[in-house]
């Protein structure tokens, strides 16, 4: 997996469609991206893996004639360690329905919310998330599909996947990576991952995995409200405390390469906020 792609340095993402696509198709929406001078977008399949086959050639095409950074992202409706088993089995297949999407449009990577603690301890759901992801790396192989598998950094304590515990999952499978959310590390603390030297701190973890991980890099960014249960929703960039400045400086001190989607909910113009700054720096 480590030389699938050769990026030559930090692209830039919408999550989702422009908003100015409004009701308009996948090809508007790669119009826009062109026009505003931007790498690319998330496909986002929150509510399920939905694209029909002539969209998904819709989509090879752009990126192919654009030279596009494609990534997705799985339903929301994923818990692999859910009480209830056929919960976790549809969580898998939404997983692996997401890759297939992915790799049949050319993204070359997704990313999810894993799991839920539901009250037990982080060692025994790290068990059974590892073990429903041994299922989805089987079937990736398989597959031949040619994507990464990267679970989320997620927002509240409830929620499986500080950035420790997915760094441990990666050093498990070749085909897993981190999908490091800043702005998830910034609310589940309460307010802390947001300077220069913890923005390097957190940079410098994803490198214990080995040099691959820093330059096929998939991660998020946004303004964010949170308390001191975590997340409560995004913000734009200008409108929260997100320290994106250091975290563009960090970036570009450690040679970030691959890509970071932007989250807010101006979509486009935090987005291109994001890239000029960095290529100001």
């Amino acid at each position: 997996m480590q030389n699938l792609f050769n990026f030559d340095r930090l692209n830039f993402l919408t999550a989702g469609m422009p908003l100015s696509t409004g009701k308009g198709s996948y090809k508007k929406a790669f119009q826009i991206l062109k026009e505003m001078n931007l790498d690319g977008m998330e496909l986002e399949f929150v509510h399920g893996v939905r694209i029909s086959g002539e969209s998904k050639k819709t989509v090879a095409s752009a990126v192919k004639e654009n030279n596009f950074i494609l990534t997705a992202h799985g339903p929301f409706y994923i818990n692999l360690n859910s009480k209830e088993e056929e919960k976790v089995e549809a969580s898998v297949q939404r997983i692996i329905d997401t890759a297939i999407a992915a790799n049949d449009t050319g993204a070359f990577s997704i990313t999810y919310h894993a799991a839920f603690y539901m009250g037990q301890d982080k060692e025994t759901v790290f068990e059974k998330v590892k073990k429903q992801t041994e299922k989805i790396v089987e079937v990736i192989e398989k597959e031949n599909l040619k994507t990464w598998i990267r679970p989320e950094t997620t927002g509240k304590p409830t929620q499986w996947g500080d950035l420790d515990e997915i760094i441990r999952l990666s050093k498990e499978f070749k085909q897993v990576l981190p999908c490091i959310d800043f702005s998830h590390l910034h609310a589940r603390t309460g307010g802390q991952e947001n300077t220069y030297d913890e923005f390097c701190r957190t940079l410098e973890k994803l490198g214990t995995l080995g040099e691959y991980a820093l330059n096929n890099f998939h991660g998020h960014l946004a303004g964010i409200e949170y308390t001191a249960k975590g997340e409560r929703f995004h913000l734009n960039l200008e409108e929260s405390d997100m320290n994106y400045k250091d975290l563009l400086k960090a970036m570009k001190t450690f040679g970030v390469k691959g890509v970071l989607t932007c989250e807010s909910p101006n979509i486009e113009l935090d987005t291109k906020l994001l890239k000029e700054y960095y290529m100001s720096l």
